[in-house]
């Protein structure tokens, strides 16, 4: 199984093809023979004319039908890209880097889950003229929405979280501090010492004073001058905010976990699932497995302790690394989580679907295709398909 990060660099424009209907012009006038009467040439010429008049409908319904025919196959083979419609659900922040042209944005629009296709995206672009004036910076945008209504927000500045700090899910600490730095003044240093001061954080108790999981992914409005304890302890607050009203401690109670333990196995499913609906089977792949007494093994557990991002795949040397967050080499859950997971991801593990699965892979790296299975034999069927796959795609 591998945890699903997929790269950036990659689109694959849809080919547009437009057919328009040919206009049948009359034929020209046959010229007179000279030497004959007036009524004697419209009588020789009637004939001619009723057969040219029948030829030029029976070319203009044949080349109706032509094209037609031809118009129904272009659609089929190159139809519109997929595209969801509305204004989509939900909120989530995305990025628009400094210099990012439209595949670009589409591709980021796409793995956010706002946009089906980056086509449909580059589509809505190029219909928009005002597409080229997008600005950097972040917006809030909605899960699922038409590419038309993603682009709309993007050119409206009220969408733009301007003066924002905004921590994406799935991040470690180390990215969280990062970003803090990158969004603010504030130097590397002092985040640093002030999230090893943990007592002073307003942690909750199921934290065991472990930061990692309670700096909450959201977009923070911060005052001018911000202290690296103060943007801390705001994040580990709205932690704590968006845990009780997604029921966290009662629900894992229910499911007869601690919410510690919730949490981390939220922070896996953050990792391992690319699309929404995988997450609540993911979740159930995990705790099955736990279950059985088999380890996980998790890439992004790996990748955890390597303290790297941006692959799906790991090495034979990195799943023997000693550390209790490698889950080839130990049975049970890490130690504790290994990102601070979004609200669906927590809703997830607290949610998890009715399955007996304990197998999964990702067969398509793009789209992020996720096969499920109950068996060894199936799940290695299914590790074919993405072999299959990753021989025909550069982002294997």
């Amino acid at each position: 199984m591998t945890d699903y990060e997929p790269e950036i660099g990659w689109h694959t424009a849809a080919d547009t093809e437009a057919v328009q209907e040919g206009t049948t012009l009359p034929p020209d006038e046959a010229p007179r023979p000279a030497g004959h009467r007036r009524a004697r040439k419209k009588k020789r010429r009637g004939p001619g004319c009723i057969l040219a008049l029948v030829i030029v409908v029976v070319l203009g319904a044949v080349g109706y039908w032509g094209v037609q025919k031809a118009a129904s196959f272009l659609d089929d083979q190159f139809g519109p890209p997929p595209d969801y419609s509305g204004n989509g659900t939900g909120t989530v922040v995305v990025h628009v880097e400094q210099g990012a042209v439209g595949s670009e944005i589409g591709r980021t629009l796409k793995e956010e889950g706002v946009v089906a296709s980056v086509d449909a995206y580059l589509d809505a672009a190029d219909a928009n003229p005002e597409a080229q004036s997008i600005q950097p910076g972040y917006y809030e945008l909605a899960h699922k929405m038409s590419a038309e209504a993603a682009l709309g927000r993007l050119l409206d500045a009220d969408f733009r979280t301007q003066g924002s700090l905004v921590i994406p899910e799935g991040l470690r600490s180390d990215q969280v501090v990062a970003a803090i730095v990158d969004g603010t003044d504030l130097e590397e240093a002092d985040v640093e010492k002030a999230l090893k001061q943990t007592n002073a954080l307003g942690l909750p108790g199921y934290a065991d004073g472990d930061p990692e999981g309670f700096l909450y992914p959201a977009s923070y409005d911060l005052p001018e001058k911000p202290t690296a304890s103060g943007v801390l302890k705001t994040m580990v607050q709205k932690a704590k905010t968006e845990h009780r009203k997604l029921g966290l401690e009662s629900k894992a109670d229910k499911l007869g976990v601690s919410a510690r333990d919730a949490l981390i196995a939220a922070s896996l499913v953050e990792r391992e699932a690319s699309r929404d609906q995988d997450r609540a089977k993911v979740a159930r792949v995990i705790y099955n497995r736990l279950d059985e007494g088999m380890a996980l093994q998790l890439d992004s557990t790996v990748h955890y302790v390597a303290e790297r991002s941006g692959d799906v795949f790991t090495t034979d040397e990195e799943r023997e690394i000693d550390s209790p967050y490698n889950t080839y080499e130990n049975t049970g859950l890490p130690p504790g989580p290994i990102d601070s997971p979004g609200a669906e991801a927590i809703k997830a593990a607290l949610n998890p679907a009715d399955g007996d699965w304990t197998y999964f892979v990702t067969v398509d790296l793009e789209s992020g295709e996720t096969l499920f299975a109950s068996s060894l034999d199936e799940h290695n069927k299914n590790v074919d398909k993405l072999q299959e796959y990753c021989e025909g795609s550069d982002l294997c």
